[in-house]
């Protein structure tokens, strides 16, 4: 008989919980949209805010474009981020490498600001009406 590995996968609030993308944003992206579904942990890294999780998310209101996640910023801003000439996985990861911190009336919320875009990273989650400390990409918006 053949030797089974085990196939376990960890899940947690936000799906399948996947390690193997530490500071690896890029990929991190390429694989939440690929999958649809999930939470890379430690996918992306700035010294005056640590780790910070990327996760698919969802779209909770595709009319008015409400949600969170790379679902909700895709749904959102997909179009204007390729009219910039990027792509997701290489926009998040510079608004949160070189974005310039800004002020936001939420302290749950970090807000980074580039030139076009500036990204949303929230310091909570509120999942299953469970409230978990957690810093993660949220949003982003479009500077116009």
């Amino acid at each position: 008989m053949e030797n089974l590995k085990n196939t376990e996968i960890e899940t947690g609030e936000f799906g399948p919980i996947y390690r193997q993308f530490e500071k690896k944003p890029k990929e991190a992206i390429k694989h939440l949209c690929k999958m649809k579904d999930g939470d890379c942990i430690h996918a992306l890294f700035r010294e005056d805010i640590g780790f910070i999780d990327i996760i698919w998310g969802e779209v909770t209101d595709p009319i008015k474009h409400k949600g969170y996640g790379l679902a909700h910023i895709i749904d959102k801003h997909g179009d204007d981020i390729k009219a910039l000439g990027f792509s997701l996985e290489q926009l998040i990861p510079i608004l949160v490498t070189y974005g310039e911190m800004a002020n936001s009336k939420d302290p749950d919320k970090i807000i980074l600001k580039g030139n076009n875009f500036k990204i949303i990273i929230s310091k909570k989650a509120y999942k299953n009406n469970v409230i978990m400390n957690k810093t993660f990409v949220l949003t982003s918006f479009s500077i116009k």
